[in-house]
């Protein structure tokens, strides 16, 4: 079986892909990688499909030995990653013999870390997904001794490299009004977007708590709503007015009042955000957020014509004498244009 090993494995390390779509009837929200960004952003240096699963590591990476020659790409929150010894370049794809030994450490920037195998990762699917939800009850965490299986790779092309987006620092987050945003004063919605706003400690692959000076953010007759249906990017007020951006892994449904719905294309910053990121809230009308996010869409179909061939630094190259830096020698007295002189 052509894969990797896992020899050891930090505590937050699952099997991730796009999720499950559509099984929110069943009490199953979509999961999936908590940076789907990340995903098409390995699809697209390995040249495959961003729908194959690949390995997500929060905040803490692992030891794997490859049990056959394979491709892989490294892409999401930067970490340390070496080879055998030798520093890999993050956001890029590299080729891997059997027996090589990779190392990644903890991430530098962000949360979540992605490892992608050329073929994608064939773990058992299960609901048309490989995505492990925890939550759901679905899947386990990556454990020592496991064997993540590559599946057939088609492609063969490696030393690719891509300038991945950065959101791995906090910033911005575009927000669209939902069914339950007049439930706020109009006081309210403009304090909510004047406000600073840090990542909390509390903060998982459901949602991620956001923490302010001031009074809470509350609704009126908030104690009276009815639990409705939640999608991943709805802000959530607890019962003293503390926000929560919910994330792919959120409840189905849920009572406490949203002020708002964070665009998709943003989602990526909440969930790398490191604790203590500064987080703002920036209002959009709908048809704002359809551009944005139709923008957006393009410019991650777009991610395979972005990447290029990685350039290698000679003062790290170990062979580098094994070049033909110069093609020949001239004599320092020759003219240089005459060519009789100079072949």
């Amino acid at each position: 079986m052509i894969g990797l090993k896992v020899l050891q494995a930090g505590p937050m390390m699952t099997v991730q892909d796009m999720g499950r779509p559509g099984l929110l009837e069943r009490g199953i929200s979509q999961g999936g990688a908590a940076d789907v960004l990340a995903l098409s952003e390995g699809a697209a240096l390995l040249r495959q499909d961003a729908g194959l699963a690949a390995l997500e590591m929060g905040g803490l990476g692992g030891t794997f030995e490859a049990t056959g020659t394979l491709r892989i790409a490294l892409t999401g929150a930067p970490m340390l990653a070496a080879l055998d010894g030798e520093a890999l370049t993050w956001n890029a794809s590299h080729l891997i013999e059997v027996g090589q030994k990779l190392v990644i450490g903890a991430a530098r920037r962000g949360v979540y870390g992605y490892l992608h195998l050329g073929g994608g990762i064939e773990s058992d699917s299960l609901l048309g997904s490989r995505a492990a939800h925890l939550t759901g009850g679905i899947g386990q965490a990556v454990q020592v001794g496991d064997v993540l299986p590559a599946g057939p790779d088609a492609g063969s092309e490696t030393g690719l490299g891509l300038l991945a987006e950065d959101r791995f620092s906090g910033g911005s987050l575009r927000i669209v009004e939902s069914f339950q945003t007049s439930l706020f004063p109009d006081a309210v919605l403009a304090r909510f977007g004047e406000t600073d706003f840090t990542r909390g400690g509390r903060a998982n692959r459901m949602g991620v708590e956001m923490i302010s000076d001031g009074e809470g953010f509350s609704a009126a007759g908030q104690l009276n709503i009815l639990s409705e249906v939640i999608v991943p990017g709805d802000v959530q007020m607890t019962g003293d007015g503390k926000p929560f951006v919910l994330l792919r892994e959120c409840q189905t449904t849920g009572g406490y009042p949203r002020i708002g719905t964070v665009l998709p294309c943003d989602l990526a910053r909440v969930a790398q955000a490191g604790n203590g990121a500064a987080l703002r809230f920036d209002w959009v009308t709908l048809e704002q957020g359809l551009e944005i996010q139709a923008r957006y869409d393009a410019f991650v179909k777009s991610l395979p014509s972005r990447c290029t061939p990685l350039i290698r630094d000679p003062s790290d190259m170990a062979d580098l004498l094994s070049y033909q830096l110069i093609s020949g020698a001239v004599s320092a007295g020759a003219d240089p244009f005459d060519i009789g002189e100079n072949t």
